[in-house]
């Protein structure tokens, strides 16, 4: 495993979601189970000889310093003091805006890998502390195991979810998070459960009726995913998914979706791909 070599950022899933309170510098407070699924994006790094932090390919539209990879690299950097260069190039899969993690997760992948390659030996805990000044996602993709999460999303205990194949539609919309959240009729006093009332069945997205009522595609994604299993928004969407207890099932909704929408086919699992291809060795 080394350079030039490509490494996983997986997507994520939250199989529910609720707001149970607000922080006085305004991050909400929230509930949520994560878990991954095998659809990833796809990240290589090669040294480079100059110390510096580049993209090869940088997102249209997305100045380079935005790239979280790239402000994932130079964190290391600062904190570790390390003089390494390198060059990210990066495989793009997981839609923008899609409420699967994509930005997190490639940010976590870049905190993981370059940790390994450039032999900085911090611990997962530490860069679980630095993803968090990255986003209030990227920490889950560092823990790199399906996870019951509270806090502004960091306070990880890893959960075992069953097996399932999932159907995730993408409307065709992007979903402004920072709107849902300054939203006036989003729900931010629910009461919180427990780990036993999610597996009863409490899955609900506190998120989905404003979503719904600002992008009208979203509640018709849902309405169509609906006739072959339960439907359930990710995140602030704009991705819906269903999970299912066979492939055959799954690929029944993805084929018939996919005449009208954007569709992926994907095996949800309790362990990263990136944790599983970086092996049980310190990080």
């Amino acid at each position: 495993m080394g350079w030039g070599e490509k490494w996983p950022a997986p997507a994520k899933l939250n199989l529910m979601l609720r707001i149970t309170g607000r922080r006085a510098d305004g991050y909400h407070l929230l509930q949520t189970v994560f878990r991954f699924i095998d659809l990833c994006d796809w990240i290589s790094f090669s040294p480079s000889v100059d110390g510096r932090v580049r993209l090869r390919n940088p997102i249209p539209g997305v100045p380079e310093s935005d790239d979280l990879t790239v402000r994932a690299a130079r964190l290391l950097k600062e904190y570790t003091g390390c003089a390494e260069g390198v060059w990210i190039e990066i495989e793009k899969n997981l839609p923008m805006g899609g409420g699967l993690g994509g930005g997190s997760s490639d940010a976590a992948t870049t905190l993981l890998v370059l940790n390994r390659l450039w032999g900085l030996g911090l611990s997962l805990e530490t860069l679980m502390e630095l993803g968090l000044r990255l986003g209030a996602d990227v920490p889950v993709f560092v823990f790199g195991r399906a996870a019951w999460a509270e806090g502004v999303g960091e306070k990880l205990v890893a959960v075992s979810v069953p097996d399932r194949w999932v159907v995730v539609v993408k409307p065709d919309c992007h979903v402004d998070t920072r709107q849902i959240f300054l939203a006036d009729g989003l729900t931010r006093n629910s009461k919180p459960i427990t780990m036993t009332d999610f597996l009863a069945g409490d899955a609900r997205n506190d998120c989905l009726s404003v979503v719904g009522d600002l992008y009208p595609t979203i509640t018709e994604a849902i309405e169509a995913l609906s006739q072959f299993g339960v439907a359930r928004l990710t995140g602030t969407g704009a991705c819906v998914f269903a999970e299912f207890d066979s492939e055959d099932l799954a690929r029944r909704a993805f084929i018939e979706l996919g005449e009208v929408w954007q569709v992926y086919l994907a095996k949800g699992v309790d362990r990263s791909p990136l944790h599983a291809k970086l092996g049980q060795g310190k990080f």
